[in-house]
């Protein structure tokens, strides 16, 4: 239910709200100072954690082309790829180099574990096969490092997903098409002590990079990018995955730039620009009467531009599991539509959803320093679940105005909101 303030003598009421909730209990106990305070912390344990990368000099290099690659961007390099990476994860530790050329593969998994070390540095391109009939195997994945532990992925190359063929067969851009599964570009699966740094991934024929099941990792320095109209192209996705840092990174897609669903925890994005795309995204969560669980999320220090949505946490109606433990800080915005929305009605289908009585609980979130202009009227929207309203949300310092001039609005529904500093829009 928004919050209404039609007399003066309601004005004490607020305040009173506002000092009451800014000390709001965590899911672990403590107050959500503390988790701000912890997660300060937790910054510099993941900072301590260092770079995996730096391994290069006492392993064994391993070159694609003296497997036979040929690296002429048409001929399939698969077979020599997976030849060298069979000897490069047998090896007391390796260097698997992809040169300055142009490779062509189909779908390939550089299966694990490994004996030790691996290093991967891409230089040239690798780029995927048109053929749709090459993923008659599995639809959902191109390139998959699987199970590997203390793996660096970096060299300054590029990954091309050639996703315009699977885009022009979806049935989000052709209505009579049959809706299909399209192939993540690359993903890591069940990978620990990862590090992925300084490539350019784009075009990916979905996703562009996904980590699932995975912990300790970090992003850093990477060009994510597909055109604003491909559909379903998140330029980051995490899943099921712990203690994962995303830094220094550009990322424009046709969907979410980041997205981070059920099962991860301890998510640090820093220093991100963002757009074209529809923002930062923690969800959907509750898909299906599904039971998911997100927490310790913090994205501090991005640039969102021309997205359809800035900071959004989206669930279905039906599902269950909690979204807590969330700070969004220093963010700027430039011609975003939807700025600052939780969404716990979020409906991605054809036909209406119906309304359900359960829901993902959203809990204890800080929006904190964010400014810039809103494409959209409503700069400010909580729209949250009757039976399960969003706890604990504080906004403080939130200055955001309408793109061209003129003020914001905000739409506040069943949230227990606090505010500090000066913020505005405010909830009606």
């Amino acid at each position: 239910m928004a919050l209404q303030r039609h007399h003066l003598s309601l004005l004490f009421i607020m305040f009173s709200f506002v000092a009451c909730h800014s000390t709001v209990l965590l899911d672990g106990g403590g107050t959500f100072k503390d988790f701000i305070k912890q997660k300060s912390t937790d910054v510099m344990s993941i900072r301590k954690f260092g770079k995996l990368g730096d391994i290069s000099s006492s392993l064994k290099t391993v070159n694609v082309n003296d497997y036979g690659a040929r690296g002429d961007g048409k001929t399939d390099d698969t077979q020599a790829f997976k030849e060298a990476w069979e000897v490069a994860c047998s090896s007391g530790g390796a260097v698997f180099v992809v040169p300055r050329k142009n490779y062509l593969l189909k779908p390939f998994t550089f299966s694990g574990p490994c004996e030790s070390d691996i290093e991967v540095q891409i230089s040239g391109i690798i780029e995927a096969s048109e053929n749709l009939s090459d993923y008659s195997e599995d639809l959902t994945h191109w390139l998959v490092f699987d199970s590997i532990e203390k793996l660096s992925v970096k060299g300054g190359g590029t990954i091309d997903g050639n996703g315009n063929i699977w885009w022009q067969n979806s049935c989000k851009v052709n209505e009579k098409l049959p809706c299909k599964n399209a192939p993540t570009a690359l993903t890591f699966y069940k990978c620990k002590d990862l590090t992925v740094e300084d490539l350019t991934i784009k075009n990916g024929q979905q996703m562009q990079v996904s980590f699932q099941n995975s912990e300790n990792v970090q992003v850093s320095d990477l060009t994510v990018t597909a055109p604003g109209d491909s559909p379903n192209t998140d330029g980051i996705h995490v899943t099921n995955t712990q203690n994962i840092q995303i830094s220094n990174s550009v990322i424009g897609t046709g969907d979410d730039c980041i997205s981070i669903v059920s099962g991860s925890k301890d998510v640090l994005a820093t220093d991100i620009i963002c757009g074209p795309g529809h923002g930062i995204s923690i969800g959907s969560l509750g898909a299906e009467g599904s039971k998911d669980f997100v927490s310790g999320i913090t994205v501090k220090g991005a640039q969102l531009s021309g997205t359809t949505n800035g900071l959004r946490i989206k669930t279905w109606q039906g599902g269950s599991g909690s979204a807590s433990n969330i700070q969004f800080q220093n963010i700027q915005m430039d011609n975003v539509a939807n700025p600052i929305i939780i969404d716990q009605n979020y409906c991605d289908q054809e036909t209406p959803c119906e309304e359900q009585t359960s829901a993902v609980q959203i809990r204890n979130v800080l929006y904190q320093n964010i400014s810039g202009t809103s494409a959209s009227d409503v700069g400010v929207q909580f729209d949250c679940s009757k039976k399960f309203p969003c706890q604990g949300i504080v906004l403080q310092n939130i200055d955001l105005k309408l793109e061209g001039g003129g003020e914001a609005k905000a739409s506040c529904n069943s949230v227990e909101l606090s505010y500090r500093g000066d913020v505005n829009p405010l909830c009606p």
